[in-house]
């Protein structure tokens, strides 16, 4: 019996990405996820910087001549190499778009209107258009001229006062999360216009930034400043003011969190699995305000209990014991975690060069119209007489000379 495929979320939409490094190819690559035709553009010569970009996170990004940062934020996309700089690149690019659904970048504005690929020129093309912007500060204010990178977005946001302990200087977060969450809520904007356009007719603009994206992952700490004018505060792991809300080391080295807001709750079983029942009507300890006073004494106790056990034994006897807990995972355990897999999080698809390759997932599914990992990031223009032809309907002399005229 022959297996009908199942649609993809936004299959049928073609997305135009004229985006580099990460905000705005992660958006686009979460579109092309859910099914859309995503179309990069990039430069003739060199294209997207960071298919060159060698280091990430203290890493080396490169293997077997390929780029695994390029290859993870540009799976499931068309590449067409377009020189923008001249009229007739640019007129193929105005064509591109006429037929689009969506039009994504993160240029800065001046940039932008220099060549004619501001909003008000291509809505006159496309009315119909939903016109995209992965942004460091947002459309509007002093900076939404100004450049931006994850770095600028990471320290702008507040973040990096509120890692660590209350002694430590800001810290740094690695592996572009600002970039990350960035493109999450620009892929996110996208799916809200392209609903509105369905629903009532209405093309937008709409804009997500970096600032605006990591303000609202931390919307809990900002929020409550805003309403009651009082801080987040870094907490020290030694002194945790609710010790049931913590992290202890282990005996072979690796630790365990234990997540129990309603400590009083859960403190009578937690005595008894780490065999401190003597202390759960110790008025020292019995309640947790007299816990919250006293964390610099007791954290050190449970210290020394963690450590006479490893780790997996601990988490089996605090689950059985119906405690809240789990493993704090390096990126070995991340890699194998079973609910990472069961879930596809980490999923597996062949690569040209690579073979059978494990990368991340989409980070949610689709019962009836699951998104997938369907082609490996595109080399450079691979796709640029291929859309010329089906796309725009160029025929194979126009496309030569475009070649020739060094426009593609």
């Amino acid at each position: 019996m022959e297996t009908v495929a199942k649609p993809l979320p936004l299959e049928g939409i073609r997305v135009v990405e004229w985006a580099q490094w990460q905000q705005g190819p992660v958006a686009g690559m979460m579109l092309a996820d859910l099914g859309a035709d995503v179309i990069k553009i990039e430069e003739p010569v060199g294209g997207d910087p960071a298919r060159g970009f060698e280091r990430v996170a203290g890493l080396i990004t490169f293997k077997d001549g390929r780029n695994a940062y390029f290859e993870n934020n540009n799976r499931n996309k068309r590449s067409m190499a377009l020189n923008l700089k001249t009229g007739r690149g640019l007129e193929i690019a105005h064509q591109l778009i006429e037929k689009s659904d969506v039009f994504l970048h993160n240029f800065l504005p001046r940039v932008v209107e220099k060549l004619g690929l501001d909003e008000d020129s291509l809505r006159k093309r496309n009315p119909r258009l939903i016109y995209a912007v992965a942004s460091g500060y947002g459309s509007k204010g002093p900076d939404a001229d100004t450049p931006s990178f994850d770095y600028t977005g990471l320290a702008r946001s507040g973040i990096m006062t509120m890692v660590g302990e209350p002694d430590m200087p800001p810290l740094r977060i690695e592996g572009g999360i600002v970039d990350q969450m960035g493109a999450i809520m620009t892929a996110y904007t996208v799916l809200g216009a392209l609903l509105v356009r369905e629903r009532t007719g209405i093309a937008q603009r709409c804009d997500a930034s970096l600032l605006g994206s990591m303000m609202w992952l931390q919307g809990l700490n900002v929020a409550i400043k805003l309403i009651t004018g009082s801080e987040g505060q870094r907490t020290t792991r030694a002194k945790a003011p609710n010790p049931l809300w913590n992290y202890y080391k282990c005996a072979d080295g690796k630790w365990i969190a234990l997540a129990h807001l309603q400590a009083d709750r859960f403190w009578p079983a937690f005595c008894k699995t780490l065999g401190i029942e003597h202390l759960e009507h110790d008025p020292r300890y019995a309640n947790a305000p007299a816990r919250r006073e006293r964390g610099a004494e007791l954290v050190p106790l449970i210290d020394n209990i963690f450590a006479q056990k490893p780790r997996a034994e601990w988490l089996r006897l605090l689950t059985d014991s119906g405690l809240i807990c789990t493993q704090v995972s390096d990126f070995d355990d991340l890699v194998a975690d079973p609910a990472a897999l069961a879930n596809e999080y980490i999923t597996e698809y062949d690569h040209p060069s690579w073979g059978r390759l494990k990368t991340i997932g989409f980070p949610a599914t689709y019962a009836e119209t699951p998104c997938k990992v369907r082609l490996p990031a595109p080399e450079h223009g691979q796709h640029t007489e291929e859309i010329l032809n089906e796309v725009l309907g160029y025929d194979w002399d126009e496309i030569v000379k475009l070649r020739e005229d060094n426009i593609i």
